[in-house]
């Protein structure tokens, strides 16, 4: 599929550049551990849990849901931790029984992409299944990136909640643009190795999953994705209204940030002689024009 895009020479570099053919700073025989806190600004619980995990001083990286309603106490949390690279966890869908949200550009402007009562639909599946028309996501991604930006935080990246942003190849190229348009790195175009050691299993072994995932690392990027929350009513009375969506949310959340803070995790990373990172210093590493594409299934 031909990609039509604003910025050719960034498309040009991600598309037709491997990985290393500019200079890179990654030393390849370390082992980097990037620990991304998600979800950051969707409710007060999630925003406490992730402060909590900010104050321990472990090196984080933080996605940050600026469509949500609590996304600016996630910028006042944020302004007083600048050592915590920050990016835009752009949504195009809300996911919650009876807590949602809904575009900033507004219903009418975003009429293909909201519910009859103008919040986001609850799956990507549902939003694509209706042929959503790009040039309302478009707007509502620029919009979502232009508060960010105006919101007096360094932001260093892009990510999308639940993929929906780059669900398609021409949404990807949009968000391409965009964040080249606004000098930003892609989430997994800096050569990062995903795992999810701590959002499966159940409440009392996602600390063994963690440590295992963690003795297990090998030499390059190692990107641990994290959703956290605090064990509290707000959290407790959400329920994910995906046909996959865990159980228990709340448990399962608060043991996330439990695993994460265990002084289990610092001695595991310690011991395997793993570095601590985050997003800024991958980028300061990789450079954002060794961007990459990822591989597509």
């Amino acid at each position: 599929m031909e990609i039509k895009s604003k910025h050719f020479f960034f498309l040009f570099a991600i598309l037709f550049m491997g990985a290393g053919t500019l200079q890179s700073k990654v030393d390849e025989q370390v082992k980097y551990h990037l620990v991304r806190l998600d979800d950051m600004g969707m409710c007060h619980s999630v925003n406490m849990a992730i402060k909590q995990i900010i104050e321990t001083g472990i090196p984080v990286s933080t996605s940050v849901m600026f469509a949500c309603p609590w996304y600016q106490e996630a910028v006042e949390i944020l302004k007083q931790h600048p050592e915590v690279s920050v990016g835009i966890h752009l949504t195009l869908n809300a996911e919650w029984k009876n807590y949602r949200w809904g575009p900033i550009i507004g219903r009418e402007a975003a009429s293909s992409l909201v519910d009859e009562n103008g919040y986001f639909l609850p799956a990507r599946s549902i939003l694509f299944s209706r042929n959503p028309e790009v040039p309302q996501i478009e707007q509502e991604l620029r919009a979502q990136i232009e508060r960010a930006m105006g919101s007096g935080l360094n932001i260093d990246y892009v990510d999308y909640h639940m993929g929906a942003a780059v669900e398609t190849l021409e949404l990807r190229g949009i968000v391409e643009d965009l964040a080249a348009e606004h000098g930003l790195a892609m989430v997994y175009y800096l050569g990062e190795k995903s795992s999810s050691a701590t959002y499966f299993p159940t409440f009392d072994a996602k600390l063994d999953s963690l440590i295992s995932n963690v003795n297990a690392i090998g030499p390059g990027i190692n990107l641990q994705v994290v959703h956290v929350a605090l064990d509290t009513a707000e959290m407790r009375a959400l329920e994910d209204l995906n046909t996959f969506g865990l159980k228990e949310m709340s448990k399962h959340r608060v043991s996330e940030l439990n695993a994460i803070i265990s002084p289990r995790f610092r001695k595991a990373l310690k011991a395997n002689k793993i570095k601590s990172i985050t997003y800024a210093d991958l980028i300061k590493m990789v450079g954002l024009e060794n961007m990459s594409r990822p591989e597509l299934e």
